[in-house]
Formats: structure tokens, C-alpha cells, sequence
């Protein structure tokens, strides 16, 4: 920036964007001092480098502003888990497929892991004939983001919201003031866990241990 730069000539453009063309180095600020901006190399690679005049110090406070805002609107998201058993009892699997459908709606995705116990485990399209049926109950709220399989002695399925779902949850959440007011408002009430996904951090007040949800 300003003097900083080191090139010989630089391709200028305007305040407003307007393109000035190539002018030596000394010409530029001569330019940005005439009209009180600083000289600011936006394309150091370019040959030669593109400068532009600008208000640096209210670009970067804009810059700031912008990013707090993007940040304040970002969703943030969490993988839910719910367990169940391969002959689960129809209104346990009634009320679990509630939680499923709640945690959908609120745009979060749902972990469902069939827990096999003993010789159930000889049995696996048990489990893979209820995670089916769950996905065909579903299917107006979410889709099947990663495919049942089996991983020991359990089998999991990762369902996610359809993006007009999710995109309805963001605008509820941003109504109420933001994900850590709905973390306020679900602390109360007692729910299965959940797990952060990958890469992602956890609502604030969604982090405590994962609640043995599976059916009796």
C-alpha cells in the first residue's frame, strides 16, 4: 500500500472503479494524494500490478462488518444421533421418529444408529428394513445423506434437511436472535445428543454427552 509498493508502474484504477490504465509508480500517488485515498495493490501478481485508490481505512472497517454480519447469520450446524433397536416396540419407534422429524425441521441432521445385540447381529436387514422405513416417513422433510451401513456391531444412517427446510430454520432461528437464543430456549427441555460434525463446531449450549436414546 502507498509506499510500500515496489513496482516500477502500475495499471490504475479509479475510486469508482473507472480504469485509469498504466502510470508510473510516482504518478499513482500523486494521483491518491490529490485526492486524499491511499494506493492500494489489488492484484500483486498481475504484470504490471493492479492498484486501485481507495479509502483503506473505511474499506477495512466495511470489510469488518460485513464478515461480523456473515458470521452472526451463519448456521451453525450439528449432527443429532438417534439410536434405536432392530425390534423396537412400534410406539417407541413412533416417538423417536418425533425427535427425528423435530431435529429435521430445525435444520439439523440426524445420526440414526441401529444398535445389534447378540443374535440380532445374524440379522442385519432387520435394521436396514427400519432405517428404510424411517427414510420413506421422511422424505417431506429430508433426504438420506449417507446410505445405511454397517460399522460393527452397529448400522448407521446419516439423513439431512432438504435445503428449503433448512433454509425455513435459519430464517425461524434468526426471528428468535440467533442460534445461541435457540440454544437458551432448548436447554431446558431434555433430548438426545449430538455430535458435532466434522469440521464444524456445535451450537453454543448443544456440546453435553450424547443421551442413551436407544429403544427398550
Amino acid at each position: 500500500m502507498n509506499e510500500q509498493i515496489r513496482a516500477r508502474e502500475v495499471r490504475l484504477v479509479g475510486p469508482e472503479g473507472e480504469q485509469v490504465g498504466i502510470v508510473p509508480l510516482e504518478r499513482a500517488l500523486q494521483l491518491a494524494a490529490d485526492v486524499d485515498l491511499d494506493l492500494v495493490e489489488v492484484a500483486p501478481m498481475a504484470r504490471p500490478p493492479v492498484c486501485k485508490l481507495m479509502d483503506f481505512g473505511k474499506f477495512k472497517y466495511e470489510s469488518a462488518l460485513k464478515a461480523r454480519e456473515a458470521r452472526r447469520n451463519q448456521q451453525q450446524t450439528v449432527i443429532k444421533e438417534m439410536k434405536l433397536r432392530p425390534k423396537i416396540d412400534p410406539h417407541d419407534y413412533e416417538t423417536k421418529k418425533g425427535h427425528v422429524v423435530r431435529f429435521l425441521k430445525a435444520g439439523d441432521k440426524v445420526k440414526v444408529t441401529i444398535m445389534f445385540r447378540g443374535r440380532e447381529q445374524s440379522r442385519p436387514e432387520l435394521g436396514y428394513r427400519l432405517l428404510r422405513r424411517l427414510e420413506s416417513e421422511i422424505t417431506d422433510l429430508g433426504y438420506v445423506e449417507a446410505a445405511p451401513k454397517q460399522d460393527g456391531r452397529n448400522m448407521i444412517m446419516v439423513l439431512a434437511p432438504h435445503r428449503a427446510v433448512k433454509a425455513s430454520a435459519v430464517a425461524a432461528t434468526a426471528s428468535r436472535g440467533g442460534p445461541r437464543e435457540r440454544a437458551a430456549e432448548e436447554a431446558g427441555a431434555p433430548e438426545a445428543g449430538e455430535i458435532p460434525e466434522a469440521g464444524e463446531t456445535a451450537a453454543a449450549g448443544e456440546t453435553g454427552p450424547t443421551a442413551d436414546t436407544s429403544g427398550q
